[in-house]
């Protein structure tokens, strides 16, 4: 596992991996994998509901280039490869529980096709066909099953300037980048071998591809996609220099039925609140935010402290991902969706 870290972290050192000339995500094409792309991410995130009880779920797959040659003669040369990261918050036990593998591309055990979306992970895959996403991942070490399925219900939301999303003062630090926001979700939820739940719920897709996603001042990001219950979204991030400070941030916040309002750098501002403390990597992470946007001031707002995720056996980093509500400065609820910080156990490397 340790030799996988340090392909992957030599991998995102080497240079000539970047976005297309011409700026502008192209559908339906850019739903699938960009082997020039030296970093992507597809990202699903969401609540799932049942009998009156509410669990967050995340079900990630990043697909890396190694910069080994494609003309290598060896099929065992890891040319390319693609981890998995799957969670679920269960709010009524106080627990999150959480998976991730890693393999090398080929011979049917891990693939990212281009031109649609289709990834396979062993028997963990995310799919799309026509207007509809289904994700299957089974998680016998953390206990948990899902098998849903995800129906578009609004246009893809292009983040950026056309789905070219900038990430530092730097232009190079640019990614490809849209959004699938307000996706209605059924299926089953299985714990612990228990007879399969039927769920339905709200969720989020995120797919992002760059050869350079952090400026090297950067030691991470924080990042809220959430799906307000009057239909709008709204997404808000920003990167963190060590001392806390913002370095750049952006967003959007699109209406229902209406056009996106795209934000400019110095149009995001995330103010910290309540902290908690990982007692497992002892970083301190803000579990309570203040957010303003062009769109308004919004509260974020954990629905469990407790949602950190340690990815050091794939990716190798610790990380908070979580269930929570987006509230009006007096409290009412507007939304929910996910929180994301980076970089506080140690700075993020990509």
């Amino acid at each position: 596992m340790v030799n996988r870290r340090k392909l992957l972290f030599s991998a995102l050192a080497l240079p000539g991996w970047g976005l297309a000339a011409t700026p502008g995500v192209r559908l339906p094409h850019d739903f699938g994998a960009h082997p020039d792309a030296r970093t992507e991410w597809w990202y699903v995130t969401g609540a799932l509901e049942a009998g009156g009880r509410t669990w967050g779920f995340q079900v990630t797959f990043f697909r890396v280039t190694t910069g080994i040659d494609t003309a290598h003669p060896s099929r065992f040369a890891a040319r390319e490869l693609v981890f998995g990261h799957a969670a679920l918050t269960d709010l009524a036990a106080g627990r999150q529980f959480h998976d991730q593998r890693v393999a090398r591309s080929g011979f049917g055990v891990a693939s990212a096709a281009e031109g649609r979306t289709a990834i396979r992970l062993r028997d963990w895959h995310l799919d799309r066909d026509g207007d509809r996403y289904t994700t299957r991942v089974r998680c016998p070490a953390a206990g948990f099953d899902l098998d849903l399925v995800l129906d578009t219900t609004q246009p893809t939301l292009l983040q950026g300037q056309d789905g070219w999303s900038r990430k530092g003062p730097d232009p190079a630090n640019t990614t490809g980048y849209y959004s699938e926001p307000q996706l209605a979700v059924a299926g089953t939820l299985v714990r612990d071998g228990a007879p399969a739940l039927p769920v339905t719920g709200r969720a989020w897709l995120d797919h992002e591809w760059g050869a350079v996603l952090m400026p090297a001042e950067a030691v991470g990001w924080d990042w809220i996609g959430m799906n307000l219950d009057d239909g709008a979204a709204l997404t808000a991030f920003r990167l963190r220099r060590p001392d806390g400070s913002a370095l750049w941030a952006g967003g959007s916040h699109r209406p229902a039925g209406g056009p996106a309002r795209i934000f400019g750098a110095n149009e995001v501002v995330f103010s910290p609140g309540r902290t908690w403390t990982s007692p497992a990597s002892q970083a301190r992470y803000p579990v309570e935010w203040t957010v303003d946007t062009p769109a308004g001031r919004f509260a974020v707002v954990s629905l469990l402290d407790a949602q950190e995720l340690d990815s050091r056996a794939s990716t190798g980093a610790w990380y908070w991902e979580g269930l929570s509500d987006l509230r009006a400065p007096d409290g009412r609820r507007l939304g929910r969706g996910y929180l994301e910080m980076t970089g506080y156990a140690s700075r993020l490397r990509l």
